[in-house]
């Protein structure tokens, strides 16, 4: 088993492959975790993991790890001990490249642009030093049976999931924005753009094979597209017409 480690950003988002995140870093343990970056060569990878939390807190608001509030006893048997931070993070989060990185102007903190890369499996997570890192295994994103075909289905449905949320509005994209064909791209952008909770898009992030993770978002876009069709109002018109960043 090859691993690698990594410095960890824990967010209460998922992050996918090939999707854009920009990050405003502020706090003191991030801030070190970019000089750090920074200090790797400029026309080379920056990369550091992802990983969305549990609870859906922002992690650690004075110190590494959770603080004792963040921490309920019931979870401390759950196959962690009491003090592991690994219990309040998903098992498997992504690989980001920090290509842009910019100090802000009125104060201490930076802009950062980063790009999801490869999925990965959290082994442990380090709390040591002035931020966390974590010992990961790399994931190999497998095409399964019938990707293709079901790719081709899923980017239907999610045409008809933007129409519905778009009311009265025929665009479903943005102006010059096209929808690729690479079944794993599809799956990662549908997964990304559908208006869904941590815990559905850490799902679709954790599927075994590209073509589960199709036939899951085809379920999913075609109850989502039933169920706000009936409603009176339909929120969110402007998500579904912003263009959606690609790798």
């Amino acid at each position: 088993m090859t691993t690698t480690r990594l410095p960890l950003f824990p967010l209460n988002t998922v992050l996918f492959p090939g999707l854009v995140l920009p990050l405003t870093v502020f706090e003191a343990r991030y801030r070190a975790l970019v000089r750090d970056l920074l200090k790797l060569p400029e026309d080379g990878p920056r990369p550091f993991g992802v990983v969305a939390i549990r609870d859906g807190h922002e992690v650690a608001p004075s110190a590494v790890g959770l603080p004792e509030a963040e921490r309920p006893e019931a979870e401390a048997g759950a196959g962690f001990a009491a003090d592991d931070p690994m219990r309040s993070f998903h098992g498997v989060g992504c690989v980001a490249d920090a290509s842009t990185i910019r100090p802000r102007s009125a104060q201490e903190g930076y802009e950062v642009l980063a790009t999801g890369t490869t999925r990965f499996r959290l082994l442990s997570v380090d709390a040591a030093g002035p931020y966390l890192t974590a010992e990961v295994e790399p994931l190999d994103e497998v095409a399964g049976e019938g990707a293709g075909a079901l790719a081709a289905g899923v980017l239907r449905a999610f045409r008809s999931y933007q129409k519905v949320l778009a009311g009265a509005n025929e665009r479903t994209l943005a102006p010059g924005q096209d929808l690729p064909d690479d079944p794993s791209v599809v799956s990662y952008l549908v997964a990304a753009a559908t208006m869904l909770c941590v815990a559905d898009k850490q799902r679709l992030l954790e599927a075994r094979d590209t073509a589960s993770r199709l036939a899951e978002e085809l379920r999913i876009l075609r109850q989502e597209t039933a169920v706000i069709s009936r409603l009176p109002s339909v929120p969110g018109t402007d998500f579904t017409t912003s263009p959606t960043s690609l790798n």
